[in-house]
């Protein structure tokens, strides 16, 4: 079954931005994530084996809802479907990637900056969005001041964020939830460190805010 962007947002608090550098790092990084209680793993295609990890944890950590992040091309979207993501997750949007992703059978979070961006979104179908980068931009003034203008909209916004900041983000009405990777410290990814990493997503998960 298709997952729309808001099912996937509203699995947790938090939506992990992850970056795998060996295949062996992936199965056991999901399963940290998913025991902390973040089931919604954005794995970036920004290594050679992000698609190779891909679709070892669809088929090895049956727990995850994984998708690929940083997709910016429809072939990037078709590769993801084809490696078992069930949702993608794309910095900005283009019309070319927009009508590819309106055919795909998994669903599409695109990534806005401004509002006039959200517009352009909008006219392609989508008002569940990635705010991206986020704090660089505006920080959460910027979200709620599109609260105005696009009371319709929700925002997932990813950038700078992180433990100590995350709540100010959670507590306007139009966010869902946060992407980051402050729950994944390279030296701990590095030593294998899948203790740490499930403590930090429980942290993280503990986030959640009321249903909005």
């Amino acid at each position: 079954m298709k997952l729309k962007s808001e099912d996937v947002m509203r699995l947790a608090a938090v939506i992990p931005v992850i970056r795998i550098d060996t295949l062996e790092q992936a199965l056991p990084m999901a399963r940290a994530l998913v025991a902390g209680g973040l089931p919604a793993l954005e794995v970036t295609l920004r290594t050679p084996v992000a698609l190779d990890a891909i679709a070892l944890i669809a088929r090895g950590v049956p727990d995850a809802v994984v998708g690929a992040g940083t997709v910016r091309t429809p072939a990037q979207l078709d590769a993801a479907v084809s490696a078992g993501a069930r949702f993608a997750v794309s910095p900005g949007l283009t019309r070319e990637l927009a009508a590819a992703a309106r055919s795909a059978p998994i669903s599409l979070l695109p990534g806005v900056g401004s509002a006039s961006e959200v517009m352009a979104a909008m006219d392609d179908g989508f008002d569940r969005l990635k705010l991206f980068p986020a704090t660089e931009i505006g920080g959460p003034r910027l979200v709620r001041a599109l609260a105005g203008p696009f009371p319709e909209v929700r925002f997932c916004p990813t950038g700078g964020i992180d433990l100590a900041s995350a709540p100010s983000w959670l507590a306007l009405p139009n966010v869902l939830c946060v992407g980051g990777s402050w729950m994944l410290p390279p030296d701990r990814v590095a030593a294998g460190d899948w203790a740490t990493i499930e403590r930090l997503a429980r942290e993280a998960a503990a986030l959640r805010p009321a249903l909005k």
